[in-house]
């Protein structure tokens, strides 16, 4: 079962006169967590998390927290007040760049950047990073991908990645597939850019992505830094017999003849490309690399997700308690907080916006916008003789 925890933070007002700096930080039931989180990615299949926590659990998580005193954490990243980053002293006493949108929550973010204090970021992305690149999401009513295959009298929206589904009726698949195809018509987003330039700049550890759309690899993003969560299209296999198939094959049968192409070893078999459909295993690439990951990040970014999705939903959640989150989406999701929601976290940011939005601000604030649009410009995808302008 997934269970949200819940962040404590105490901080003595003599202590914060003195200037010392002290974090409590701990999630209660995050052992308990974590115990079911890893039975969850362990058994390797993408399912959509539906279950929410019981009245238990909060009462216990409360009788915990009762008990609970500060704890200093001596030596740690100290992420104090980033939820009020707006009246903090050193927001006031630093000197920062101008931007054309200031937000004082991607400053103080900013300042842990560029001091050092951040030398491996993980980036969680998902679909509203593609956005912009004009990539519907899947969710979103009238204009997710999801509402636009209702012509093909689907059951039900997710049955477009269902391998039943798919083994009787392969076109909508094909026809969301010839959407999305990497490398046709959809150049990266200024996001896309971003996560790129983390890397560039040495402090990437690695993006997790649940999209399909591999526009981070297009993007200039070296495949040794990159977790495709739910699979890629660069190459294709059978469903029935799982003999490999040319991905460029597979392309060429789905976008210029519209048909999903049989197995020329079983001939009844279909190939699919190389993505998770509900049920399937997770590469083994996101299991092995995983925990390491999540050990070793001193900075989290949520990106452009709902967090529906499991076991990728769960990641959130598992890095453990001293690490800062930050969260840039149009709502607030999974076990985030924010002020507004009248419970604090003192390692969680959320910044409520269009995600290139936040990024190009959070890049003016690190000096990189130019380069930032430079390396966007330069991976524009032609569409005939016009490529598609960038912001």
């Amino acid at each position: 079962m997934k269970k949200k925890t819940k962040m404590t933070h105490e901080r003595d007002d003599e202590e914060t006169q003195k200037d010392q700096k002290s974090i409590s930080s701990l999630s209660p039931d995050y052992c308990g967590a974590q115990s079911s989180i890893v039975e969850e990615v362990n058994s390797n299949s993408a399912v959509k998390s539906s279950s929410k926590p019981s009245a238990d659990d909060d009462d216990l998580v409360d009788e915990i927290d009762s008990i609970i005193t500060d704890i200093e954490v001596k030596g740690k990243l100290d992420v104090t007040s980033l939820q009020d980053g707006e009246n903090s002293k050193e927001l006031k006493d630093k000197k920062r760049p101008v931007v054309e949108n200031e937000n004082p929550f991607l400053f103080k973010i900013s300042n842990l950047i560029r001091e050092g204090k951040c030398k491996n970021i993980t980036v969680l992305s998902g679909a509203g990073v593609s956005c912009s690149a004009g990539i519907p999401d899947f969710r979103t009513p009238g204009t997710g991908l999801y509402d636009n295959l209702q012509k093909y009298d689907i059951p039900y929206p997710e049955a477009v990645f269902d391998l039943e589904y798919f083994s009787s009726n392969p076109a909508p698949f094909a026809s969301l597939a010839s959407e999305i195809w990497p490398g046709t018509k959809h150049s990266p987003t200024i996001t896309h850019s971003f996560i790129t330039l983390l890397h560039r700049k040495g402090i990437l550890l690695r993006n997790y992505t649940q999209n399909i759309d591999g526009l981070e690899v297009i993007s200039g993003l070296p495949e040794s830094k990159l977790v495709e969560c739910h699979g890629h299209f660069r190459t294709a296999t059978c469903i029935k017999c799982s003999s490999p198939f040319d991905g460029i094959k597979c392309k060429d049968s789905i976008l210029n003849e519209a048909r999903v192409p049989t197995c020329p070893k079983c001939h009844n078999g279909l190939i699919k490309p190389d993505i998770v459909f509900f049920g399937e295993s997770l590469p083994e690439r996101f299991t092995h690399l995983l925990k390491n990951d999540l050990d070793n990040t001193d900075l989290l970014f949520v990106i452009g997700t709902s967090l529906e999705v499991a076991p990728v939903s769960y990641i959130p959640e598992m890095i453990h308690s001293e690490c800062p989150r930050v969260l840039l989406n149009r709502e607030l999701v999974g076990n985030f907080q924010s002020s507004k929601s009248g419970k604090t976290s003192t390692r969680d940011t959320f910044v409520k916006d269009d995600c290139d939005t936040s990024v190009r601000i959070l890049s003016s604030y690190l000096g990189w916008e130019n380069e930032l649009l430079e390396l966007n410009k330069s991976t524009t995808i032609p569409i005939g003789n016009k490529s598609r302008k960038k912001s």
